[in-house]
């Protein structure tokens, strides 16, 4: 069946010859602002979900063990050319952000880059984050959102049919997604666009 996920499939495949001519320069400062909140420690072991082309490899530190995952083949092959030339120690596999294939409490950090807004489910999503996280790691989002007080106004629910149909989603709410998947935000900032785009840093929510 031609799904959401084939279709993301699809387009990004179209979308790889020319992705950095349009995202490098358009993200890198949200991308070097989102990724300077982290708390890097060498050895540490981090997966990007939606690694695309690798744009988030330059603000990374190399000493790590370095995994990357997207739905598009053609993104990994770019991805792990990219890690190479830059020195990473880095393994990169297409797969599913809603399905992820690594056990639980595995990584120390995960990153999803403009992931939540594009993936079909995001809540599914954030629940295998949650789950191959281990109890201390960090998880680092950015992307655009919804402003979490409120519900999308119905014009800009109208609106997101074309924008999601094309490339995203721009209905979707922050913290109401991170709560829900069990997770705490201990950092939210606005990077780019006013706050139309944001960084968050979260962690488990560890229940008494």
């Amino acid at each position: 069946m031609f799904n959401t996920t084939t279709w993301n499939r699809l387009r990004y495949t179209l979308y790889s010859p020319v992705y950095d001519l349009v995202a490098d320069r358009l993200f890198r400062r949200a991308r070097r602002r989102s990724l300077g909140v982290v708390d890097w420690t060498a050895g540490q072991r981090v997966l990007i979900v939606g690694a695309g082309t690798g744009l988030d490899l330059p603000y990374i530190p190399r000493d790590i063990e370095l995994h990357g995952t997207d739905l598009c083949h053609a993104m990994v092959k770019r991805f792990r050319a990219r890690a190479n030339d830059l020195g990473f120690d880095a393994t990169a596999r297409t797969m599913d952000a809603e399905r992820l294939d690594y056990p639980d409490d595995h990584f120390d950090v995960v990153v999803m880059h403009l992931v939540l807004a594009v993936i079909p489910h995001p809540e599914r999503g954030l629940q295998e984050a949650h789950r191959v996280l281990n109890e201390d790691g960090q998880l680092c989002i950015m992307d655009k959102f919804q402003c979490d007080e409120h519900r999308a106004s119905w014009g800009r629910r109208a609106l997101n049919v074309v924008t999601n149909a094309i490339a995203t989603d721009i209905t979707r709410q922050a913290r109401p997604l991170l709560e829900n998947a069990g997770f705490s935000v201990t950092h939210d900032t606005p990077v780019m666009m006013g706050s139309v785009f944001r960084a968050l840093i979260a962690h488990k929510t560890h229940r008494s």
